[in-house]
């Protein structure tokens, strides 16, 4: 099994900067890649920021240019830098990682964390 925990929401005001963590642990796995999910109330769960595990980032559009996605190996964490948050920003985020184990792969997710952003 893989855990992932979230860290880093909050409430900010638009404009403002959010850093979100997300350590995964677990033995017996391969983390391959690590992103940012997120769902706001009555939406659907969307993708937000990918990191490959050879380091290349994908991020949605409607976030293109004020987010930044990345990974340290080292310590098994993956991060998401917010800037210039907007009020449609406001969302529970999700860490997601794709992690393999002999030859099979499989997905885990964390259990979320709020950010809220106030206009």
């Amino acid at each position: 099994q893989v855990q992932l925990v979230e860290s880093g929401g909050g409430l900010v005001q638009a404009g403002g900067s959010l850093r979100l963590s997300c350590v995964s642990s677990g033995s017996g796995f391969s983390i391959d890649s690590m992103g940012w999910y997120r769902q706001a109330p009555g939406k659907e769960r969307e993708l937000v920021a990918w990191v490959a595990s050879g380091g290349s980032t994908n991020y949605a559009d409607s976030v293109k240019g004020r987010f930044t996605a990345s990974r340290d190996n080292a310590k098994n964490t993956v991060y998401l830098q917010m800037n210039s948050l907007k009020p449609e920003d406001t969302a529970v985020y999700y860490c997601n990682a794709i992690a393999s184990r002999r030859g099979s792969n499989f997905r885990y997710w964390g259990q979320g964390t709020q950010v809220t952003v106030s206009s």
